[in-house]
C-alpha cells in the first residue's frame, strides 16, 4: 500500500489529540491514515491556499486539525497538523485558520 504523504504533528496538535476520548482518538487517526492512501474532500479538505483539514465527525462531534503541505526533496510529501478544535458552528472560525497560518509561517521559520 502506497500512501501519498506522512503526516507530522505539531506540540499544540498533540496536546489536543492527547485530551481527547480515546475512541475519538482513534477515529480521527484512522481518517488521517485513511486520507493517506486516498484524499477524500470529506476527510481531508483544502481551506485556503495554504491551509487544509482533517475532518473527522464521531459521537456527534466534529473534529478539525489543522494542516498545511511542507516539501521534502522539492515535493509535498509532508502534512504537518498544527492544530486542532471540536467545531460547534457550521462554518470553520476564521480565527482558527488564522491560527493554522501562523503556526505554518512560524514552522517554515525554524525549520
Amino acid at each position: 500500500m502506497e500512501y501519498k504523504f506522512n503526516v507530522e504533528f505539531l506540540p499544540e496538535a498533540m496536546k489536543f489529540i492527547d485530551i481527547i476520548p480515546i475512541k475519538d482518538k482513534e477515529k480521527i487517526l484512522y481518517n488521517i491514515w485513511k486520507s493517506r492512501i486516498l484524499i477524500d474532500p470529506e476527510l481531508f479538505k483544502k481551506l485556503t491556499e495554504t491551509i487544509w483539514e482533517f475532518r473527522t465527525l464521531f459521537n456527534g462531534k466534529h473534529y478539525r486539525l489543522f494542516a498545511f503541505w511542507h516539501k521534502k526533496n522539492g515535493i509535498e510529501t509532508i502534512v504537518i497538523c498544527t492544530h486542532g478544535i471540536i467545531k460547534k458552528k457550521i462554518k470553520t472560525p476564521v480565527k482558527e485558520i488564522e491560527k493554522a497560518e501562523k503556526l505554518r509561517d512560524d514552522y517554515l521559520k525554524n525549520i
